[in-house]
C-alpha cells in the first residue's frame, strides 16, 4: 500500500506543473468544470492548521470575485454559498471547512481557482493565488449532492 501511495504521489507531483502553463501572457487550468447536480451540495476539504488565515482570506476573494462578476450566476453563486470551519482539529491536525451550497446554481462552476482567476487576469496575480490556494490545502474529503426531500422550516 505504501508503494501505491507512492506511485500516485509521484504521478501527482509529475503532472502538476502541466496543469498550469504560462501560454500567451496568461495561467490556463487544464481542469474540468465542477458543477453539482442538484439543490444543495456539501463539500469538505482540509486546510494545514497554520494555513486557515490563507485559505479563509482566499475565499473572501473567492466571494469579492462572485460579487463583482458582470454575470449574474455569479452573483447567484455567492449568495448560496457559505464556508464552515469546524470547531476541533482533524486527527491529523488539519482543520476541516465544509462549503455547504443551497441553492445550487445550475451549470455553474464552482471551481474556486477559475473563479478566482476569472476575476484576476494578470498572470503573476493568478501565480500568487494558485500558490497560497495549493499552500494552504490539504486534502479533499469529497462532496454529497442531492435534493431536498423535506424542509423543516416549513409547513407541508
Amino acid at each position: 500500500m505504501r508503494r501505491l501511495s507512492g506511485v500516485v504521489l509521484a504521478g501527482a507531483l509529475l503532472l502538476l506543473p502541466t496543469m498550469f502553463s504560462l501560454g500567451q501572457g496568461r495561467v490556463h487550468a487544464q481542469a474540468q468544470a465542477l458543477t453539482f447536480d442538484g439543490d444543495t451540495a456539501i463539500w469538505s476539504v482540509t486546510i494545514k492548521p497554520d494555513k486557515t488565515a490563507d485559505f479563509e482570506a482566499i475565499m473572501g476573494r473567492v466571494r469579492d470575485a462572485l460579487m463583482k462578476s458582470e454575470k449574474p450566476e455569479r452573483k447567484q453563486q455567492a449568495a448560496g454559498w457559505r464556508v464552515v470551519k469546524g470547531n476541533t482539529a482533524m486527527k491529523d491536525g488539519t482543520v476541516l471547512y465544509t462549503h455547504v451550497i443551497s441553492p445550487v446554481v445550475k451549470g455553474a462552476d464552482y471551481t474556486i481557482l477559475s473563479i478566482l482567476y476569472e476575476a484576476n487576469t494578470d498572470p503573476m496575480e493568478q501565480r500568487k493565488l494558485f500558490e497560497q490556494y495549493r499552500d494552504a490545502f490539504a486534502g479533499n474529503l469529497g462532496a454529497s449532492v442531492g435534493n431536498t426531500t423535506v424542509d423543516l422550516s416549513k409547513a407541508p
